[in-house]
């Protein structure tokens, strides 16, 4: 059965639910949350996460809780505990066994959740890494100021005791690292699908602006889920069994 969907707002032909229309491997419905390092990703996926509807998926916070006794903690240890980068195909691998265990312990509602990416894909190579798992209906590109953005990461530095941040080499080498790998992925997605805000902004003027771009999507899935479940069933009848008759046999 094949859903219509509004091209507006979603274009994706996979867009109606968590299983494609053509019959095809399931993708994530999901959106982008996209700026440099201190543009306020986290701070926005976290109170997305509180609302119905939609599922925040930080990477940073996946690896941070990542078990380093596992097969997978120890690959990942091994090349991030040399400071070296953690290779595209481990990042997606360790992203995509968390977010399948979010899904097995219903944490996690593909059918009626949106998924929120914050901090991967971090390249366009992860990006195709990810074209089959993920179905990225919006990137929101948090846009900033790079002068603004240190000052921002110096004072989350010392509120949450992170001292990588405190560190002013350390902030410009990450800044940029994102205009060379990150940022180019603005291209790599369609332009219809990149929702521009200025995330220098209060942050309940940026969640504003952020809702008025997730809410219909979500609307959407809503309504289709609803239309759905008020199909009716369709009820097969099958033939009576037959009795066979066996020569000398009691009838």
């Amino acid at each position: 059965m094949t859903l219509v969907t509004d091209p507006q707002l979603c274009p994706s032909p996979t867009c109606p639910l968590h299983t494609p229309a053509n019959g095809g491997t399931p993708r994530y419905k999901a959106v982008l949350l996209f700026g440099a390092p201190g543009s306020g990703k986290g701070t926005q996926g976290r109170i997305l996460d509180n609302i119905p509807g939609f599922y925040h998926s930080s990477t940073g916070d996946i690896f941070r809780s990542l078990d380093l006794q596992s097969e997978i903690g120890r690959v990942f240890w091994e090349y991030a505990g040399k400071g070296q980068l953690v290779p595209d195909e481990v990042v997606i691998r360790v992203w995509k066994q968390f977010i399948t265990g979010m899904e097995l312990t219903n944490s996690f509602f593909p059918e009626t959740q949106i998924l929120i990416l914050d901090g991967l894909p971090r390249n366009v190579n992860q990006a195709k890494l990810l074209e089959d798992t993920i179905d990225v209906w919006k990137v929101i590109h948090l846009q900033a100021d790079m002068n603004k953005m240190v000052e921002r990461l110096r004072r989350r530095a010392l509120k949450e005791n992170r001292f990588d941040d405190a560190n002013d080499a350390v902030v410009r080498k990450r800044l940029d690292v994102y205009e060379r790998d990150t940022k180019p992925m603005l291209d790599y997605y369609p332009d219809e699908k990149i929702v521009p805000i200025d995330a220098m902004q209060p942050q309940i003027r940026v969640l504003t602006q952020i809702l008025n771009t997730v809410a219909p999507l979500k609307e959407q899935i809503d309504k289709q889920a609803a239309e759905m479940t008020a199909q009716p069933q369709v009820t097969v009848q099958t033939a009576p069994p037959k009795v066979v008759a066996v020569p000398g046999a009691a009838v």
